[in-house]
């Protein structure tokens, strides 16, 4: 019996009410949720991230889900701005 570690990726879910949080369990594993501002950092399994993303963009109480750049980046990278991660947003254009 051989034990594989499956890669992870985190999705960032933005929610309207912090009380339908414990829904999202059964998507992947809840690591952190902010009262304060409302979103939850959630870890699934790599392959199925997008189907989970769209699976819970249909829920009611999302607003969006973001997923996370964090197997993308390279750790010796100083600049992200050059590899295209990191890109400034003004308030103007939202």
């Amino acid at each position: 019996m051989d034990f594989q570690i499956k890669p992870r990726q985190s999705l960032i879910i933005y929610v309207n009410n912090m009380r339908m949080v414990r829904q999202l369990r059964r998507f992947g594993k809840i690591e952190y949720s902010s009262t304060r501002m409302h979103y939850v950092i959630l870890y699934t399994n790599q392959e199925q991230i997008e189907d989970v993303q769209e699976r819970i963009n249909k829920l009611k109480f999302v607003k969006r889900v973001v997923i996370s750049h964090w197997p993308d980046v390279d750790p010796t990278m100083s600049d992200l701005n050059a590899a295209g991660i990191y890109h400034k947003i003004d308030e103007d254009e939202n």
